[in-house]
């Protein structure tokens, strides 16, 4: 049965590593629905988000193959209720829905969007939250006229405690005594 997974991969920031890394869903016909990247707290390395809809053996085969390229510190795969997830939309719509001042401006509160640009010809509303309600604001808007639409992929962050950090040190730990254990 699919399932939706979030993928956190950490790395060196390498030029061509991405490209390497989507290579493997390609290879195994999988398809990305979303993929963020950005630095994080430790300087120097690099988050990609990547969502996508498999079976839970395909995740762990992803996860064990991504963290084979050698710029990979880490790899996790998790589900929906182990994560804090958000995604950032913009939305275009017709200066007209000004004509409805009242009623675009109850659906622009009642959805906790906030208008970040008027102009003759457009309003743009931004909006932060999970997929649902990034699209009930577009299902809503879209009444006014909608000439733009784009939105983010998934940000996210763990339930789970255990630090990027920690994960390091284990790791650092290991590559100790196994060169430890070489050198007798």
């Amino acid at each position: 049965m699919n399932t939706t997974y979030t993928i956190s991969v950490f790395t060196e920031d390498k030029i061509g590593l991405l490209n390497r890394i989507t290579i493997i869903f390609t290879r195994r016909h999988i398809n990305i629905e979303s993929i963020t990247a950005s630095e994080i707290e430790v300087k120097g390395i690099y988050r990609y988000t990547i969502v996508v809809t498999v079976s839970k053996e395909q995740v762990e085969k992803l996860v064990k193959q991504i963290e084979k390229q050698v710029e990979v510190f880490k790899a996790f795969y998790h589900m929906n209720s182990e994560i804090l997830c958000r995604e950032i939309a913009l939305y275009k719509v017709s200066a007209d829905a000004l004509k409805e001042n009242e009623l675009f401006a109850r659906i622009v509160n009642e959805n906790h969007a906030t208008i970040i640009s008027v102009s003759p010809e457009y309003i743009v509303v931004e909006k932060t939250g999970d997929e649902r309600e990034i699209q009930n604001l577009f299902n809503e808007l879209e009444k006014f006229g909608m000439l733009e639409y784009v939105r983010s992929g998934r940000v996210a962050i763990t339930k789970p405690m255990k630090t990027l950090t920690s994960y390091l040190k284990e790791i650092e730990n290991n590559n100790k005594s196994t060169v430890k254990h070489f050198n007798n």
